[in-house]
């Protein structure tokens, strides 16, 4: 009886053990890539800002195409978890002959669900 009582100890153990797993996901790391920028910093530009503000405000730019180096700075900022893409932006500032902003485009892809 004893003996009996073990096995089916046992046996129910394993069978909690095996099962509880396939419940459990491996934790997913958010992944944070580019310029980190938010909507505040964005209300901040402003039309005639010099490079170095615009510098100060978002910092380096991720993208410098070498023939828009001059007049034109792209920035980057994504959040992805696992293979679940969270949040995506990209914002292209142009500057004028003088070195001063002109305009700037913000893209915010919409999600596919």
């Amino acid at each position: 009886m004893k003996q009996l009582n073990t096995k089916l100890f046992f046996t129910v153990l394993m069978i909690a053990v095996t099962s509880s797993c396939a419940f459990f996901e491996p934790y997913k790391v958010p992944i944070m890539q580019g310029n980190i920028f938010e909507e505040k910093d964005i209300n901040k530009l402003e039309k005639g800002m010099t490079k170095t503000q615009v510098d100060f405000l978002f910092g380096k730019a991720v993208i410098m195409d070498p023939f828009h180096k001059n007049n034109r700075w792209d920035y980057f900022n994504s959040v992805t978890i696992g293979e679940v893409k969270i949040t995506e932006q990209k914002l292209s500032i142009f500057f004028n002959e003088e070195g001063l902003v002109d305009s700037w485009i913000l893209e915010r892809p919409s999600k596919e669900n």
